[in-house]
Formats: C-alpha cells, sequence, structure tokens
C-alpha cells in the first residue's frame, strides 16, 4: 500500500489497521528518535571531516498538524509510548498556549490560526507561552552544540514570527544571544522579502537569502522574468540601470557585512528554475504542464547567470539540480528528483570550473565592487582586493558587439595586461587563457553574442 500522508493513511487505518499501527509505532517510537540524533552527529562530523559546513532549517513560525503539540491527525494520541496530549483534542493540554485557538466548540475542529490560513501549518502562538518561546531558544542552542555542532540556522519565514513586530525584534534578540552564546561561529541566516534593514543591525540576523539585491534584479535584467515565472516584462530585459540601481539600493539597506555572506541564488525551492526563466515563458505547472518547462530554454543564457553568480559579492548557492540542467515551473514543480543518469554533464563541467574561479580569488571572496559600463542589454563590472583585479563583461543580445572599458578606475596601471579566465558563448565555454593589453588604462574587446568573459590583471612583481 502507497500512502501519499499521514492523513490518508490513518483515514485508511479501519480498513488496513496493520499499516496504520506500524506508521504511527515507528514516528512515535522514542528509540528511533534517539537513534537518527545520533546518526545525524555523526553525519554532521564526517561532513566537517571533509571541510564542509552544515547549515539546518529552523521553522520556527509554524509547525505541522501533525506535531506532537498540537497531533490533530490523533499519531501521538493512538501511539503505544506516553505522550502528553496534543492541544486539538483537549483543553488542559500542556501545549494548549502554544496555538492561538479561535473558540467554538471544543475540541478546535480546526477553528485556530494557520499560517497564511493552512490548517496543515498552525502558526505559533509564541505570545501566548513563555514556555514555547523558552524551549525554541533551546532548540536554537542546542543544534549548534556539541554532540551536533551545526554551523548555523536558516531561518524560514523569520520575519513571520509571532504577532507583532515589536514581539518578533525581542524574540529574534534572543534567539542571536542563545545562538551565540553556544557556538559564537553559527550563521544565523533568514528567509526574507523585502527591506530587511531593521532586522541587520548585528544584534539578530547575520544575513538572509538575497532577493532583492541578486536574485530579482539579475532575473529580470537576463530574462526579462518574474522569479516565480508569473511574468514577463519586456523593458526589464537588458535593462542595464535598473540591474545596478536595484543592486546598488537593496545591497545598501542590507549593509556591506551581511552582503558579504548573503546566500546568492538563481532558484529554489520556492520559485521556478532560472533555466525555465530563460524561455521567457508565463505559466506555472497547473497551466502550462511539467514538459512545457524545459522547452524554448537557453543555456547560454544560463551560463551568463552563473558567472554574475559565482562573481558577485555574497556567497554563491547552488539550488541542487540546477548544475545538471534541471528544469521546472515553480513549487512544486521545482522540486523533481534530481536527473541521475540524465546530467547535463557540459553545465556540471562548467560549474566547477566556476567554483575553482571564485575559489581561487581573494577579489570574488571578499573583493570591492565597481561598475565599468553598461548598455542595453550589456554589463560590465570590477571586483578588487589589494592586487587582485577581476573584470567581469556580459553581453546578452544575440549580436555581436565591441566595447570600451575603463579598466583603470580599478586600479589598474595604463599598460597593465590582462588574462582571461573564462569565456561563454550561446553553446558552450572555455578557460582557454587569452591576453589584453589596455591602451590609455582602457579595454577594447570584442563580445559575441550571448556570451559573458571573466578577465584577470596578470601580476609581474
Amino acid at each position: 500500500m502507497i500512502v501519499e500522508d499521514e492523513g490518508e493513511l490513518l483515514a485508511q487505518g479501519d480498513k488496513d489497521n496493520t499499516h496504520a499501527t506500524r506508521y504511527i509505532k515507528r514516528v512515535t517510537s522514542r528509540k528511533n528518535l534517539e537513534a537518527s540524533n545520533e546518526f545525524f552527529a555523526h553525519v554532521v562530523e564526517e561532513i566537517h571531516k571533509r571541510g564542509m559546513k552544515v547549515i539546518i532549517d529552523g521553522v520556527f513560525n509554524h509547525c505541522g498538524s501533525f506535531n506532537k503539540w498540537l497531533d490533530r491527525e490523533g499519531i501521538y494520541g493512538k501511539s503505544q509510548e506516553q505522550y502528553e496530549t496534543g492541544a486539538y483534542s483537549d483543553e488542559k493540554s500542556p501545549y494548549h498556549g502554544f496555538f492561538d485557538f479561535k473558540g467554538g466548540q471544543w475540541p478546535g475542529n480546526g477553528q485556530y490560526e494557520g499560517w497564511w490560513g493552512h490548517e496543515t501549518l498552525p502558526k505559533l502562538n509564541y505570545e501566548g507561552s513563555s514556555k514555547l518561546e523558552e524551549y525554541i531558544l533551546r532548540i536554537g542552542a542546542k543544534w549548534v552544540s556539541p554532540p551536533f555542532n551545526c554551523d548555523g540556522w536558516r531561518l524560514d519565514v523569520a520575519a513571520d514570527l509571532g504577532h507583532s513586530v515589536e514581539y518578533n525584534h525581542d524574540f529574534w534578540k534572543k534567539f542571536r544571544k542563545a545562538v551565540k552564546r553556544a557556538n559564537p561561529n553559527a550563521i544565523i541566516l533568514a528567509e526574507h522579502y523585502g527591506d530587511a534593514h531593521d532586522w541587520l543591525g548585528g544584534d539578530e540576523w547575520d544575513t538572509i537569502m538575497n532577493y532583492d539585491a541578486f536574485m530579482e534584479p539579475l532575473t529580470w535584467f537576463l530574462t526579462g522574468m518574474e522569479k516565480h515565472s508569473d511574468e514577463y516584462k519586456s523593458d526589464m530585459l537588458g535593462n542595464p540601470r535598473y540591474f545596478f540601481d536595484a543592486m546598488y539600493h537593496n545591497m545598501s539597506r542590507m549593509g556591506a557585512e551581511a552582503v558579504k555572506i548573503s546566500m546568492n541564488e538563481l532558484s529554489n525551492h520556492d520559485h521556478s528554475r532560472f533555466l525555465t526563466r530563460t524561455n521567457h515563458q508565463v505559466g506555472r505547472l497547473e497551466s502550462r504542464g511539467s514538459e512545457s518547462a524545459n522547452a524554448g530554454i537557453h543555456k547560454g543564457v544560463f551560463r551568463e547567470a552563473v558567472v554574475v553568480q559565482m562573481t558577485w559579492p555574497g556567497a554563491p548557492t547552488i539550488y541542487y539540480g540546477d548544475e545538471a540542467g534541471l528544469c521546472g515551473w515553480t513549487d512544486p514543480d521545482n522540486r523533481r528528483t534530481y536527473p541521475w543518469g540524465r546530467e547535463d554533464k557540459d553545465l556540471i563541467a562548467f560549474h566547477k570550473d566556476m567554483i575553482r574561479i571564485h575559489k581561487e580569488n581573494q577579489a570574488l571572496l571578499k573583493g570591492s565592487l565597481k561598475e565599468l559600463t553598461t548598455d542595453y542589454n550589456l554589463i560590465s563590472y570590477g571586483r578588487f582586493y589589494e592586487d587582485n583585479i577581476i573584470i567581469v563583461v556580459v553581453n546578452n543580445s544575440e549580436d555581436e558587439r565591441r566595447t570600451m572599458i575603463p579598466v583603470w578606475e580599478l586600479g589598474a596601471g595604463e599598460n597593465c595586461v590582462l588574462e582571461q579566465l573564462m569565456v561563454t558563448t550561446e553553446n558552450d565555454y572555455s578557460t582557454m587563457s587569452l591576453y589584453y593589453e589596455l591602451t590609455n588604462g582602457m579595454l577594447d574587446i570584442g563580445l559575441r553574442g550571448m556570451s559573458a568573459v571573466i578577465l584577470r590583471k596578470v601580476n609581474t612583481d
């Protein structure tokens, strides 16, 4: 028997009580929970040995309706192990204050606050329970401490937590203190749409998932598409002034330190895949069907996007499958299985080369940013740190272009030499070295259609 979710399984319980009983026993087993915690601690240890870090997802604004605190589906109530009664079935439950019940005949019968109205996602009522707040603060410290030693938290819908802005800020101040006391190096990274300035003063979040100062401006410039593929705007496609102005404004609102470690994504689990956005088609799974997400895509534009992602201030973050050519409309189509055996190996190789370039250059890891030239469908900018100078040029038009770039503005000498580290084209890419000489500090360069170039100053000292 294949069951899609817990509710369906329990609903079938009368017909097939063996399966339902086994499910409840497995989910509510404290022995299983302890074993999974031990296994997770071991996994983190092994990941650290390989030079990687682990950031875990903190969904503290809401929980699931099947969580033991609410237990709407009765999973824990039917368990042979002893659990406190869930708030859905008993007004005297110790978890009653964890939720905002809306009155009516008891039990709750769905009359509790759900996040965005979703009954399966009951919103947590922090203002109604100091016990809940204390519990979550302990959780914040627990998982960044031994034996788990995670390296930080990604906070789901962080600005939604609580029922007022005042409480929200108060909670995240407490959360930061608890986490940093347990592990001073743990990062606190929030999911946030819009201006995050008020949370980035140094006493709440460290940084954010960077929509406003990365994903959105870049998507508009290269594809003319909204990040869910819900809208196409021709006046945004190739508009360099909007690109730079949106980047500048939103980065300034974040602050330099938050920008340097911000999560710069092209795609994620909430939006259409970037490769799908390159087809300029408005739609979602229910209106277009899954196959149309793969149609008319432009890998040349995608490579341009990856070049910017790996050379822009921030922490480039790859959504699984993007590197292998995975497409998809917005949630849930963006969560397709990784294409095992069908990977685009050229795109994977390209990503590896771009990651190598990113890691090898201090200018890309912590350097300053300087806009150099702009034109319709064309941008160039520099990154510089001490004597490491990088120039990036993107031609998002189908036509070949020629442009003059004032490299002298980055502090390069008039007669310095630039080495080409990467060039992408409509159908391919190359890391073959080419060398350019400056004339009076200016770079004269020709660009193929739908291409991007990365150049580095050659140091001869």
